[in-house]
């Protein structure tokens, strides 16, 4: 077998530069495979990390459009006590105004409560969260998101600094104690001329400005392995029961509409990766024509080799060799070129590479595998030649 291996080396060094243009193709559909490969790792994971971070991998409570219902302390107890809720969080929603100087810039304030960094996934990157003192005494602070730092004080970190907000009209002066990073930013840089910055001040102190009791939803993070349907039912059931209604409250299953856009990432995926192979099929089909026109370049060689005793078997497996390591080496290089460029696009995206070797190597195993079935034909071919005619041929 490592003789077979050395002769359909020697037989590629050779021949290195119509080797190397062989190999382009294999190189150029393992490189655009591993790529797709990469980015939609990253796309989904970063994907998923901001629905998280937006509550979108729970249950969100609200009330019925057109009910007048509480939503308030009482009712987020309430759903706090039910032990598939790992944690419950309120939010009010404020579109507001930054206000610095003369200028003032379009934000919208989230009211929240301390629980919510691990409900929605908030990340602190510098200072700290809200604490229940600041709850419990609807304390003027508030944290920001990274975009906000950057694009009002053009750095990232602002602890410390008072920052002045405009909230339905109460002008009001706010202590930064925590600059957040809000899941991997993707959404909000890719819409940051439609989705304004954030801040987020203590629930307790947004319904003290506002004078509103109500929260516009609860967020809640469930357990692990809940049937997220079964317990919407239950909490709505409960929530209802409690007003003494019949359909006053919704839970909507934000899980699965994150799930929804999984597959839809998904599909696509394996669209692109479908054409990526493709390529691959091409790249084989050029090795079979690289082979063929081998094969009659070398019938003289072939003919002594079968004069002196090489049998068909000997014949097949040195050309099927060289089919194998034409699209192994190609394979091999075009893996490490697709996590080299994957590597670069997302260090400009500062994203993290993912890169799922059971597929790189199913990659691989693909492309070497179609190389040596397209080598099948010449190598036959090859076989079959009389040793009388290959002897003869110039």
């Amino acid at each position: 077998m490592i003789d077979t291996l050395s002769c359909a080396m020697r037989n590629i060094i050779r021949k290195k530069s119509r080797a190397a243009l062989t190999m382009i193709g294999i190189i150029i559909g393992v490189t655009s495979v591993i790529i797709i490969s990469c980015i939609s790792a990253c796309g989904t994971t970063a994907v998923n990390n901001e629905l998280d971070s937006l509550g979108l991998s729970g249950m969100n409570i609200t009330i019925k459009e057109g009910k007048k219902l509480p939503l308030t302390n009482a009712e987020l107890e309430l759903i706090s006590t039910n032990s598939s809720i790992d944690s419950a969080t309120p939010v009010m929603a404020l579109p507001s105004s930054f206000l610095l100087g003369d200028d003032s810039t379009d934000v919208i304030t989230w009211g929240i409560n301390e629980t919510a960094q691990e409900t929605v996934s908030l990340k602190v990157l510098y200072g700290r969260f809200f604490d229940k003192n600041d709850i419990a005494s609807s304390a003027r602070v508030c944290m920001v998101d990274k975009a906000f730092s950057n694009q009002n004080f053009s750095t990232d970190n602002i602890v410390g600094k008072t920052v002045r907000v405009n909230i339905n009209g109460a002008v009001e002066d706010y202590s930064v104690v925590g600059v957040l990073k809000t899941g991997s930013g993707m959404l909000q840089n890719a819409l940051s001329g439609y989705v304004p910055s954030f801040v987020y001040i203590p629930y307790t102190t947004a319904a003290e400005i506002t004078g509103q009791s109500n929260y516009n939803q609860i967020i809640t993070k469930l357990d692990s392995g809940v049937d997220i349907d079964e317990l919407s039912g239950r909490i709505t059931q409960t929530l209802n029961s409690s007003q003494g209604v019949d359909d006053g409250y919704t839970a909507s299953n934000m899980a699965k509409q994150r799930d929804v856009l999984a597959n839809i990432l998904g599909i696509v995926t394996l669209i692109l990766t479908a054409i990526g192979a493709i390529s691959l099929i091409v790249a084989g089909l050029s090795i079979m024509t690289v082979m063929l026109v081998s094969v009659s370049e070398r019938k003289r060689e072939i003919g002594i080799k079968k004069s002196i005793g090489a049998s068909k078997k000997k014949i097949v497996s040195e050309f099927l060799s060289e089919a194998f390591l034409l699209s192994f080496i190609g394979s091999i290089i075009g893996v490490i070129l697709g996590l080299v460029i994957s590597y670069i696009g997302t260090s400009i995206m500062e994203m993290t590479l993912i890169a799922d070797w059971k597929y790189i190597v199913f990659t691989i195993l693909f492309a070497t595998i179609s190389g040596i079935v397209f080598g099948v034909y010449p190598s036959i071919k090859a076989a079959k030649l009389k040793p009388i005619d290959a002897l003869k041929y110039e």
